[in-house]
């Protein structure tokens, strides 16, 4: 059957070869025919008038433009529809080459949980409530649109925008009850209820695109504004939307990506969360470089150094009490000294796969100055030095619909507050995707360090044990336990639309001596205990535009929590996270 194959294919091979002899020299002799007749083309005036063509007529249809080609052939806008034609979502310009993109998403959060919550200093909702901890059960209810509307110049499918004008407003409602007095204002008065809302601006920039650099779209561009700056890969050190200048682009064909920033930070409202306008900007500036290199050591992995300079001079201004009545800055802990500081990190970050073997890494050094130590006596007013470091990886592999993974990481602590070192690690405005991220208790529930001063152990979606008041508010505080997390997690991709997330971590302080100083008492453990979570991702539509969550964590509190927040003959007690959350994009 092989020989027969061959042979066909030389055959055809050889006809072919004929026709196009024949072809070539048509007017070669054949055989029985007369040889024919030569003669002499006409010469060729090159300025002669070419004479009209003879060909067919071709029907034409006009367009608009090249973008509303396809309407010839029945296809039509619909603004309601992400996914197909839509002038709203920048699938066609609105005139010249300026296109708009409108986005809505609405983020709804009801939240039940038990944290530790003291019992008012001035009254208690229960007669005879004398104990320093009061009833832990409070519900939460969260909702954000959040709008955004981009005017966008140029063809972005092929290279970066010329110029991109964006604004993104967030409306919020909130309302939070619990059932201990001054838990949520610091006047007994106003209740166990509160009810809030805020209109926010999220982002608010002009991006400028200055030049390409190669003819791969590699670039250099300039934003101005409010914008989303995330300064390593899991938002350990600083992820948030505040005002500032970032210089970025590419180079090498997006092999090497970089970004060289100046931002300030706004005041957040106290109990949405987001920015707001009614105070002052902060004295806080935040000053940045880093480095991206794509496919290094390996093709997969991602490499990042960072480099980042923290200047707060917030301890010359006047103390600055919160919508609710809390002191925030400076924080109500030992002498309660305004101060500022001069710190900077030094990062190295990691992200992607060897082989098999996905690796996310983050590496940081702190090194600086704070001008007072609020340990210390107030007429000693002497610099500390800031000396501290920190450490997270998360290696993780897959198994076909199953991932494994195994996290760890580590926060220096300071062993001594009375010195002139400060060897706590604390990062800026932290925001860990790690973990179990907001489906674990320790990150996203703010635990309190009642009878210690009004700071938290840990703040709200904050991972770092760093006793400070707030993200939104407070100062990052040096002089701090440190932190220690170990644990292990799974993802089931049961379905599709379905994802099964699973994670138990051990958490514990570095070192006990500020939380023995502050609450004056020794600790018997570092242990703070072992958080256990699992959530459920579902997404009836395999996209992202519906997206429903349910979590639920716990906290199985360890010795050394035990010692802070338990009373005797309630050693046990378990607090509780339970966490629904719909988004529904556009």
């Amino acid at each position: 059957m092989r020989r027969q194959i061959i042979a066909l294919c030389v055959a055809l091979a050889g006809i072919t070869q004929v026709a196009d002899a024949r072809d070539q020299d048509s007017d070669r002799r054949r055989p029985g025919r007369p040889e024919p007749q030569r003669r002499d083309l006409p010469s060729i005036d090159p300025n002669a008038v070419a004479p009209p063509s003879r060909s067919l007529p071709r029907e034409t249809i006009p367009v608009p433009d090249r973008w509303r080609i396809v309407e010839s052939i029945g296809v039509k806008d619909n603004w309601l529809d992400p996914y197909n034609q839509n002038t709203l979502k920048a699938d066609r310009p609105l005139f010249d080459d300026w296109f708009i993109n409108l986005a809505a998403i609405s983020d709804t959060v009801y939240e039940l949980r038990a944290l530790p919550t003291p019992v008012g200093f001035q009254s208690s909702e229960r007669a005879g409530s004398v104990d320093l901890f009061g009833r832990e059960d409070q519900s939460i209810f969260n909702q954000n649109l959040i709008t955004s509307l981009s005017f966008i110049k140029g063809d972005t499918a092929f290279k970066p925008p010329d110029l991109e004008f964006r604004i993104t407003p967030v409306f919020n409602y909130n309302r939070v009850k619990v059932l201990e007095d001054r838990a949520l204002f610091i006047d007994p008065r106003q209740g166990t209820k509160r009810t809030d809302g805020h209109i926010a601006i999220q982002e608010f920039f002009v991006d400028y695109h200055i030049r390409n650099v190669s003819d791969r779209f590699d670039f250099d561009s300039l934003r101005v504004g409010i914008q989303p700056l995330t300064l390593d890969f899991r938002g350990f050190l600083f992820q948030d939307q505040q005002p500032g200048i970032r210089l970025f682009g590419t180079r090498d064909n997006n092999l090497w990506q970089y970004n060289v920033g100046w931002f300030k930070r706004l005041e957040k409202d106290t109990n949405s969360g987001l920015n707001t306008f009614a105070s002052k900007i902060r004295d806080d500036d935040l000053v940045f470089a880093n480095l991206y290199h794509q496919d290094f050591p390996v093709p997969g992995y991602t490499v990042q150094g960072v480099f980042v300079y923290n200047r707060n001079r917030e301890g010359n201004d006047k103390p600055f009490y919160d919508h609710n009545g809390f002191l925030q800055r400076p924080a109500s802990i030992g002498v309660e000294r305004p101060s500022g500081y001069d710190v900077y990190y030094a990062g190295f970050n990691g992200d992607g796969h060897f082989g098999r073997l996905n690796l996310t890494h983050s590496f940081y050094a702190a090194f600086g100055d704070i001008s007072a130590n609020q340990f210390t006596s107030i007429t000693k007013n002497q610099k500390s030095k800031i000396r501290s470091f920190f450490g997270a990886v998360e290696p993780s592999i897959d198994f076909d619909w199953i991932r494994l993974r195994a996290q760890a990481l580590y926060a220096s602590g300071d062993g001594n507050p009375f010195d002139n070192k400060a060897r706590g690690f604390d990062a800026i405005f932290e925001n860990p995707q790690f973990a179990g991220a907001e489906t674990s208790f320790w990150v996203r529930q703010p635990v309190p360090l009642i009878g210690g001063g009004g700071v938290a152990m840990s703040v709200r979606n904050g991972m770092l044990i760093n006793l400070r008041t707030s993200k939104e508010h407070g100062q990052s505080n040096f002089i701090n336990p440190g932190t220690v997390l170990l644990g292990a997690g799974a993802d089931f991709d049961v379905l599709p639309e379905l994802r099964i997330s699973a994670n138990l971590n051990h958490i514990a302080m570095a070192n006990t001596a500020v939380v023995e100083v502050l609450r004056n008492q020794p600790l018997s453990s570092k242990n703070v205990g072992w958080d256990a979570s699992i959530a459920a991702i579902y997404r009836p539509t395999f996209i992202q535009n519906v997206v429903f969550r349910a979590s639920g964590a716990t906290l199985l509190g360890g010795g050394g929590f035990k010692d802070l927040f338990a009373v005797e003959g309630d050693r046990g007690k378990r607090f509780y996270s339970v966490l629904f959350n719909l988004i529904l994009t556009y």
